[in-house]
């Protein structure tokens, strides 16, 4: 199989995968919703329903992986503030700081930060991480000695981190490790 097949052909699965994922996913939360089970039932529900969307989410990860690499990726790009893009719904990751109005694509970039924070968080290991936003500069602290070339993309341990990497220099950004912090410029 030549180079530049093997992107397209994950591509491919990606999209294949996304059909019975989502079946799995409707029917998790239509049974959650119906108030005949138990609490275990519930309960076991519920991470069927935590797990398929974690899915999806990785299918959006590699799928948007492979069309970078195969040169097919087409940002939908719209103007949002940079803070906007750093913030998470996640307790663990604070978001100080002034931002900038860029256009970019916003959705996958927010998800791209959030990822590498996740990752700073989980390879770290550390309990909290910070992204303190001056415009375009954005700094996520503290990224441990383990975790650094984990979030920079130089060590293949964490599939959300590489794509972000690849995201955030795909859209002309660049992403370094400076002492015990992550640099992105977006």
């Amino acid at each position: 199989m030549d180079d530049s097949r093997f992107p397209r052909i994950v591509s491919l699965a990606c999209h294949d995968l996304r059909t019975p994922l989502a079946t799995i996913y409707g029917f998790a939360r239509t049974l959650t919703r119906m108030e005949q089970q138990d609490e275990r039932t519930a309960r076991y529900l519920g991470m069927i329903e935590e797990a398929s969307q974690q899915m999806t989410e990785l299918l959006d990860e590699l799928g948007a992986a492979a069309r970078i690499e195969a040169g097919r990726w087409e940002p939908v790009l719209r103007e949002i503030d940079t803070v906007e893009l750093a913030r998470s719904d996640d307790g663990r990751v604070v978001v100080e700081g002034e931002g900038e109005r860029i256009e970019t694509d916003a959705d996958t970039v927010r998800s791209a930060l959030a990822s590498l924070a996740s990752a700073a968080r989980r390879h770290g290991p550390v309990e909290q991480v910070h992204w303190n936003v001056a415009g375009r500069e954005l700094s996520l602290s503290p990224v441990t000695e383990a975790a650094a070339p984990i979030v920079s993309g130089e060590e293949v341990r964490d599939l959300g981190s590489l794509v972000a990497v690849a995201v955030i220099r795909a859209l002309g950004g660049a992403v370094e490790v400076a002492g015990d912090a992550l640099r992105v410029r977006l």
